[in-house]
């Protein structure tokens, strides 16, 4: 029953492909830009890369974050999906999996070529990608819990960026410096330990979090 519900919420984002292209597009512009802020001088850009693919990183998955459950809100899919014999933390658990597959996988793999763009040193960029692999399925599972809680509401865009930002905040700064001890010559076993230490404890307590804020919504309607 699992597999069937992954493959169901596979395809629905598969056929909002589009809504989803949004902020990878975001994710690439904003890194190209800055460029033209700062300058183009590798010695300024190569200490600054690992926290603009982050920061950038960040935006784009918050800006995904709105699209997780309201189009099932407003036809009433989460209604059935709360009366389905799969529990429902489970279903809110697999389409927060299938967003980050759509949203967030697709940033990690173009960041090596934004890495460049960025002079990334050739020594960070496999941190940097380990730890956008740690870290932006975190960022899609916390960022579920604000979609959850907002999702009843039109315009709840600025009140899911203030209930979750603070939230992003430690996965970005773990985030970010991993990639950036391995310059100064240190080991991000650190950093990289504590990102996994959200994720795992993300992956446990998001979706039930997520599925409590959707049911309160669902009756209050």
């Amino acid at each position: 029953m699992l597999l069937q519900t992954l493959k169901y919420e596979t395809i629905l984002a598969y056929r909002r492909r589009g809504e989803l292209v949004h902020p990878l597009i975001f994710f690439v512009v904003v890194c190209t830009l800055f460029p033209f802020g700062v300058g183009s001088d590798p010695e300024v850009l190569a200490p600054l890369a690992s926290g603009i693919l982050w920061v950038a990183a960040l935006l784009a998955t918050l800006l995904s974050m709105d699209l997780l459950f309201s189009q099932d809100y407003q036809d009433g899919a989460l209604e059935q999906m709360e009366l389905s014999c799969v529990p429902f933390y489970q279903q809110v658990m697999l389409k927060t999996l299938v967003h980050w597959l759509f949203a967030g996988l697709p940033l990690v793999i173009l960041t090596p070529l934004l890495g460049l763009l960025l002079h990334l040193p050739g020594e960070q960029l496999g941190i940097l990608i380990l730890s956008l692999l740690l870290g932006t399925p975190s960022l899609s599972l916390i960022g579920s819990i604000g979609a959850a809680l907002t999702v009843g509401l039109k315009r709840g865009g600025l009140l899911l960026s203030l209930i979750v930002l603070p939230l992003f905040i430690p996965v970005l700064i773990f985030g970010s410096t991993a990639p950036l001890s391995v310059s100064a010559g240190e080991i991000p076993a650190a950093q990289l330990l504590w990102l996994a230490a959200i994720f795992f404890l993300a992956a446990t307590l998001a979706p039930l979090a997520a599925s409590m804020a959707l049911r309160i919504n669902i009756y209050e309607d």
